[in-house]
């Protein structure tokens, strides 16, 4: 999924590029959907919250809106400290995972040998 064609080697064709981030995109999707359950599973056990509340606080963290409610228990306050974190650098994967076949066709059309 992630393999990429040396610089030495013609750029691909459109279409093979476009499945190519579309497999990207979907893995990305897959962690944000993995990352927002993961979330929901953690409001809803640690602060006791209704599964649609659990769902808006970690869409809400996971997007770096922040939360919309403050964690009341020990407990919570780690959780959502720790998944903020977790989040931020989820961010940056999803992108970088998404976005790598774009970045990579733009550099490689830049470089290729004529």
């Amino acid at each position: 999924m992630f393999s990429f064609e040396h610089h030495s080697q013609p750029i691909i064709q459109r279409r093979e590029f476009l499945l190519r981030f579309a497999r990207t995109a979907f893995a990305g999707a897959v962690l944000v959907l993995v990352s927002l359950v993961a979330g929901m599973a953690g409001y809803h056990y640690f602060e006791n919250m209704l599964w649609i509340d659990a769902f808006a606080n970690a869409s809400m963290i996971l997007s770096g809106m922040g939360p919309l409610a403050q964690p009341q228990t020990t407990e919570g306050k780690l959780f959502a400290g720790f998944y903020a974190l977790y989040s931020g650098l989820a961010v940056v994967i999803v992108a970088g995972i998404t976005f790598a076949p774009v970045i990579h066709r733009f550099l490689h059309k830049l470089h290729a040998e004529k």
